[in-house]
């Protein structure tokens, strides 16, 4: 699996709770995908790719690792992304 629908992939990675909710994050305008404010659910995404997500409880910054046939346990969930540091935090 070489690429993954965006709204998939943020269900995929427990992001979101379901996948209506990952649609809903997108449309609204709450998801940057290599900076680039991205309103499509159905966007493709690729590995490599750093998504900016804007949620209730802050702001997360995920750089795609891999994708999932289906949505996993939380340690599955865990290996499909790398946890990018804020740039204004040290090390």
């Amino acid at each position: 699996m070489e690429r993954q629908r965006l709204d998939k992939w943020l269900w995929h990675a427990r992001v979101v709770k379901a996948r209506t909710h990952a649609a809903a994050l997108v449309e609204a305008g709450h998801v940057r995908v290599n900076g680039a404010r991205e309103k499509s659910p159905g966007h493709s995404l690729k590995v490599d790719d750093v998504l900016t997500i804007g949620l209730d409880r802050g702001v997360r910054v995920l750089r795609v690792t891999g994708f999932s046939e289906r949505r996993g346990d939380a340690v599955a969930a865990r290996t499909l992304y790398d946890e990018v540091s804020d740039a204004c935090g040290g090390s």
